[in-house]
């Protein structure tokens, strides 16, 4: 593998333009009005999300696929992302692909990179394990391994990003992506270097998977490991040419917490009306843990992808409107007499808040003439919500809000 910073430069990004051009889709750059109220900044979001395989990893592995050796198949590894991307580009180009997914990989993701036009080979614990078996695979004559970041041609193709966003709006100060491996970032940074105005480049991990800032920082792996939103970016070892080009380029990596990506996801749905998965909402999460970083700056935001599952959004919207106050359990103790369920929902329909849910229970409660009423209520907010806690207490009722 080639770890010589000078193996990817801005003229082989700008070449990478032009070949795929046409093969992907050149994503819209938009202010978002709302986030910059919120945030402080001028906002803009590069919509990758928009792709045809959901994200921007098929920028690069287009990029990778034009230098196979005619006659030449391809191996990758990959929990999601970049299998989509060598999947669907491979069968573009009349290439065949193999792609070695984690044994636990979601259904969904096996059958979509099938559905593409992959072989799948579900080997190894996670994704570093799912490698070693795709490079005993790429043993194989006329069988090409292709890194989904530690690779020239794949990092050039996804600085393309960069260099449409400047066109775009060629005033960003700064340009924010999520960190996995670090060949979104690593292709951004190159690109950004040779702008006629310095733009800088900031990555972002979670904090359960901080190891390009560790590497970056030279310090122990903090990794927390474990699940996380944002699965793409759950990387414990980033690559060595990605790790080179960052330190050459100064490019600071951000680390955020999951809840700021879980608000960030919640957001973009409700403001933007997009759906982003958690490494797509990582680049707006940075901007929520450090708002002093962006203050008045004008800043793009790459919202990578959009690959999540549905039951992964649902919690995750769920909690968001619990987190701000407008979904909450209120538990309700009341004489167990015909009519006191009505006036519970009275009480609550007067005081301009909703019912969602009701579960009775007559055997929970502390006597046997009393029944327990827990309830889901929306509400405007968590002021909203204590004021129906009051208007229940008031009408002498022993009501309480329970945590989530």
């Amino acid at each position: 593998m080639n770890h010589d910073v000078s193996s990817v430069r801005i003229e082989d990004i700008t070449q990478a333009a032009e070949r795929i051009r046409g093969a992907v889709t050149y994503t819209p750059l938009n202010l978002s009005l709302t986030l910059s109220e919120i945030t402080g900044a001028r906002v803009y979001l590069k919509f990758e999300n928009l792709q045809y395989t959901g994200s921007f990893k098929g920028r690069g592995a287009r990029n990778r696929l034009l230098n196979v050796e005619h006659g030449h198949g391809v191996i990758a590894m990959s929990a999601g992302n970049h299998a989509q991307g060598v999947a669907h580009h491979g069968s573009m180009l009349g290439i065949e692909t193999t792609i070695v997914m984690p044994e636990n990989t979601p259904f969904v993701k096996v059958a979509r990179t099938h559905d593409l036009g992959a072989t799948v080979e579900l080997a190894g614990a996670d994704v570093m394990e799912s490698a070693g078996r795709a490079l005993e695979l790429a043993e194989a004559p006329l069988l090409e391994f292709i890194h989904p970041f530690d690779d020239p041609a794949v990092i050039a193709g996804q600085g393309t990003i960069a260099l449409e966003m400047l066109e775009q709006e060629p005033e960003l100060d700064i340009i924010v992506a999520a960190v996995g491996g670090g060949g979104l970032a690593s292709g951004l940074a190159v690109a950004c270097a040779a702008h006629d105005k310095p733009t800088k480049v900031i990555g972002v991990q979670t904090e359960r998977y901080p190891s390009m800032a560790d590497r970056l920082e030279a310090r122990p792996s903090s990794a927390l490991a474990g699940s996380t939103v944002a699965d793409g970016i759950a990387v414990t070892e980033p690559g060595e040419l990605t790790s080179a080009i960052l330190a050459e380029h100064d490019v600071e990596i951000l680390v955020v917490s999951e809840t700021a990506i879980e608000e960030s996801i919640a957001l973009l749905l409700e403001i933007e009306k997009t759906v982003v998965e958690g490494a797509g909402a990582a680049a707006l999460a940075a901007m929520i843990d450090y708002p002093d970083v962006f203050a008045d700056k004008r800043v793009g935001l790459v919202l990578c992808g959009g690959n999540i599952d549905p039951r992964t959004l649902a919690v995750v919207t769920l909690r968001g409107l619990a987190n701000q106050g407008r979904l909450n359990r209120i538990r309700v103790e009341l004489d167990d007499t015909p009519g006191r369920l009505a006036l519970v929902s009275t009480l609550i329909a007067d005081a301009a808040a909703n019912v969602v849910q009701v579960d009775h229970d007559g055997l929970g409660s502390t006597g046997a003439r009393s029944t327990i009423l827990d309830l889901r209520i929306d509400t405007l907010d968590h002021e909203h919500a204590h004021r129906v806690l009051g208007v229940l207490r008031e009408a002498g009722l022993r009501a309480d809000l329970l945590p989530w």
